[in-house]
C-alpha cells in the first residue's frame, strides 16, 4: 500500500479530445512515482460551488519528471468546471488511493475491455505490462464506445503493438455492437485457460463481463465506479455488496476486485 498525501499540483498541458473529452498533464506531483494502474486520486476542485473532492483514475504517470496524467469527459459541475480550467491553473491532489490492478502471468494472455471513459486505467495497466516485460501480442485491448468520437488515442493504442479491436454501437469505426462481444469471441475460442481479463467502463458493461467470467470460470479484475466524497473509507458512501455477504468500500477495498467478488 502507499501512502496518500496531498499535494497541490500545476496543469502543465491541457488537451481538447473533442466530444467533451478533455485530458490534463499535472506537474510537480512527487506520489507520480508511487501511482499504480487502477488507483485513483481525489481531486480539490477550486470552486467555492464544489464541496467534495471529484475521484479520477490516473491515466499515465512519468515519476522521472513527477507527472500524472488524467483523461475525463464533461459529465456533471464538477468536470464541467475541470474542462474550463487552464494550463498553469492549481489542483489539489489527495493520493494516490485504492488497489491497483494486478499484473497477469507472462505467459497469460491479457485482455482489456475498456468502456468509454473507462478506457484511462486500461491504457496505463498496458503500457505498464510491456514495460516489464509482457509480451504486446499477448494483450487484447478491446475498446467500446456508442460511436468514432468515444475511441481515444488510437494511433498510441496502436503503436504498442497489441491486438487492438475498436467496436461502435453505430459502426461507425471497428465492429459494430458491444464490446463485450468480442471478448466472448476469445473466450469461446480458446478457451478460459490462460486468460485474464481487465475491465473498466459503464455498470452494465461491468455487470456482463462478471456475468460471463462467472459463466465461463475466467478469471480477472474489474475497476469499479462509486460516488467517493471521502476517498479514504470513512463515510460508507461508496459501499457496494460482496457476493459471499457483507459489504465492501469502492475506494479502499476496491476500486479493483475479483470477477465474482461484488454482487452486480
Amino acid at each position: 500500500m502507499t501512502n496518500p498525501t496531498c499535494a497541490d499540483t500545476h496543469i502543465i498541458r491541457k488537451r481538447d479530445l473533442h466530444n467533451d473529452y478533455f485530458a490534463l498533464t499535472l506537474a510537480d506531483y512527487p506520489q507520480a512515482r508511487e501511482c499504480r494502474p487502477g488507483q485513483f486520486i481525489h481531486i480539490k476542485l477550486p470552486s467555492s460551488e464544489i464541496l467534495f473532492r471529484r475521484a479520477m483514475s490516473v491515466a499515465g504517470a512519468s515519476p522521472e519528471r513527477d507527472e500524472i496524467d488524467i483523461i475525463f469527459k464533461v459529465y456533471g459541475r464538477g468536470t464541467r468546471i475541470m474542462g474550463t480550467m487552464h494550463e498553469g491553473d492549481t489542483l489539489n491532489l489527495l493520493g494516490p488511493l485504492g488497489k491497483p490492478f494486478s499484473h497477469p502471468e507472462k505467459s497469460e494472455t491479457a485482455v482489456m475491455v475498456a468502456g468509454g471513459v473507462g478506457f484511462p486505467p486500461l491504457l496505463f495497466l498496458t503500457e505498464r505490462l510491456i514495460a516489464a516485460g509482457h509480451d504486446p501480442r499477448k494483450i487484447v485491448f478491446l475498446y467500446g464506445g456508442r460511436s468514432s468520437g468515444d475511441i481515444l488515442y488510437q494511433d498510441r493504442i496502436n503503436a504498442l503493438g497489441v491486438d487492438f479491436r475498436p467496436v461502435t454501437e453505430d459502426g461507425s469505426v471497428g465492429r459494430t455492437g458491444l464490446v463485450t462481444d468480442p471478448m466472448l469471441d476469445i473466450i469461446r475460442a480458446g478457451g478460459p485457460a490462460g486468460l485474464r481479463l481487465f475491465a473498466c467502463g459503464p455498470e452494465p458493461m461491468l455487470k456482463a463481463v462478471n456475468d460471463i467470467g462467472i459463466e465461463h470460470g475466467v478469471k480477472g479484475e474489474l475497476s469499479l465506479e462509486a460516488p467517493m466524497p471521502c476517498g479514504i473509507g470513512v463515510c460508507l458512501g461508496c459501499v457496494v455488496p460482496r457476493r459471499e455477504g457483507g459489504y465492501a468500500r469502492v475506494c479502499v477495498d476496491g476500486p479493483i476486485f475479483q470477477i465474482g467478488e461484488i454482487a452486480l
